[in-house]
């Protein structure tokens, strides 16, 4: 939730490095994230269709801000890019594995 007590609360007092800075990265994600959740739960409790279709287009551009948090961390920490794209493979071959296990059912 916003710390809007103190207005310097996220400021950095040193330039950091590309560590550091992806390591800041994965709590700006994790805003990102629950900015998501909260409109996305504001959106199930509300029959308002104007309500929903602007928080829509609002929980819609936070996913939009996580893909491109994500793109810069992996271009700041290449360890981070092969960990995603492991984390990718793994899926991939399991959502193959289940198509070819429906089409042996049918």
């Amino acid at each position: 939730m916003p710390n809007f007590a103190d207005p310097f609360v996220g400021n950095v007092n040193k330039k950091m490095s590309n560590e550091e800075l992806a390591q800041a990265l994965r709590l700006d994600i994790a805003g990102e994230l629950e900015a998501i959740t909260l409109y996305e739960s504001h959106i199930l409790a509300t029959d308002n269709p104007v309500a929903k279709a602007v928080l829509s287009d609002i929980r819609d551009e936070e996913k939009m801000h996580m893909g491109e948090l994500i793109t810069l961390m992996r271009y700041l920490d290449p360890n981070e890019e092969k960990h995603f794209n492991s984390g990718a493979e793994e899926v991939e071959e399991l959502l193959e594995k289940l198509k070819k296990s429906k089409a042996g059912k049918k």
